[in-house]
């Protein structure tokens, strides 16, 4: 059920860019971890982002969640500063986002179906049996076997649990999807799984994801853009080419060191291949 229309529409002036970040700085006690940072995100596009380790890559996301509190800065969602959302109109924007935790984060209590209920309940007043019926299409999307809604995430693998968060993100059919570390902890071959899936239902539905990400196959794969986080801000932004190509240290040792070499060589061979 898409709760678009509850929300305040398009700034009209703008009507490419879902998410604009300008002036952005975050820190705790006397220590800056984002400083003056700017982002823009375009709509229906697949922004990886990308930074080093303790670097702050999940903060910017968690301030546009509301979760955490910026020092300074404003954060545009459609158009608008979400300082000028009123209390409902920030609901009704919430209805619009998916969050797929780096871990799942599903509730270990709740079955897989219950799980994908949670926001249903949290912002929808619909029947138990629609909800039932929700539940198993969003299934389906992710390609969950149906009798996957009765188990419990301790009785899934990793792949599985990731495929059940990332049903409940989509659980109110959102605009904005945000994927923190999508593919850690699954193998090569499940996270390509999970890449092309990701990519799939971005085109299907319409989706602008925001990810957050250190996997080199993911930013080959499925990223339209690239923004790289270092120095406290986002040092630069655009396609795999233009990242490759940038002069700054932090970017070249990403991009040139010796594993984004060697997936370099592989994507080479594979697309010569007779």
């Amino acid at each position: 059920m898409n709760s678009s229309s509850l929300a305040p529409s398009l700034n009209r002036s703008d009507p490419e860019t879902a998410i604009r970040v300008r002036d952005l700085s975050i820190g705790f006690g006397p220590k800056i971890i984002l400083e003056h940072l700017n982002l823009d995100v375009r709509r229906g596009e697949v922004l990886g982002f990308v930074g080093g380790s303790g670097s702050g890559k999940s903060l910017l996301t968690r301030a546009i969640l509301r979760l955490i509190q910026p020092r300074t800065g404003r954060i545009e969602i459609f158009g608008r500063d979400l300082k000028d959302y009123s209390l409902r109109e920030l609901r009704a924007l919430e209805q619009r986002y998916g969050v797929l935790f780096q871990h799942g984060a599903l509730f270990s209590g709740l079955t897989v179906k219950q799980n994908i209920q949670v926001p249903m309940r949290e912002y929808l007043k619909i029947s138990g049996q629609l909800m039932d019926q929700l539940a198993m299409l969003k299934l389906d999307m992710v390609g969950l076997a149906r009798d996957a809604a009765e188990k419990y995430p301790s009785e899934l693998s990793g792949g599985m649990i990731k495929r059940a968060a990332l049903a409940r993100a989509l659980a109110l059919d959102p605009d904005l999807l945000f994927l923190d570390e999508p593919t850690s902890g699954l193998d090569p071959i499940g996270a390509a799984e999970f890449d092309q899936l990701i990519a799939t239902l971005q085109k299907t539905l319409g989706l602008t994801v925001f990810m957050v990400t250190h996997d080199l196959d993911s930013l080959y794969t499925i990223c339209d853009r690239i923004a790289a986080l270092a120095d406290k801000k986002v040092v630069h932004v655009g396609t795999l080419e233009d990242m490759q190509a940038f002069p700054h240290p932090w970017v070249q040792s990403y991009f040139h060191g010796q594993r984004a070499g060697l997936r370099l060589q592989d994507r080479v061979q594979t697309h010569t291949l007779p």
